[in-house]
């Protein structure tokens, strides 16, 4: 049986990954940081105890950095 590629966006860029691959997994595939940021899917928050699942086919994910301001 051959695996379907899963296909996400992240931060507005699509990619595809050959197999199933977790959260976690997709953050250092791409050089994205897994501290000190948050990240949402589908415009909602994605907890970090939830990030060794794997994501689903057409994910729209977000990373977002936290920035200090005055």
């Amino acid at each position: 049986m051959t695996a379907i590629p899963i296909g996400v966006t992240v931060n507005g860029s699509d990619h595809t990954f050959p197999e199933p691959i977790s959260l976690r997994a997709l953050l250092e595939t791409l050089n994205l940081p897994c501290q000190g940021v948050a990240v949402a899917v589908d415009g909602a928050l994605f907890p970090k105890s939830r990030w060794d699942e794997p994501v689903g086919r057409g994910w729209e994910i977000e990373v977002l950095t936290a920035v200090q301001g005055g």
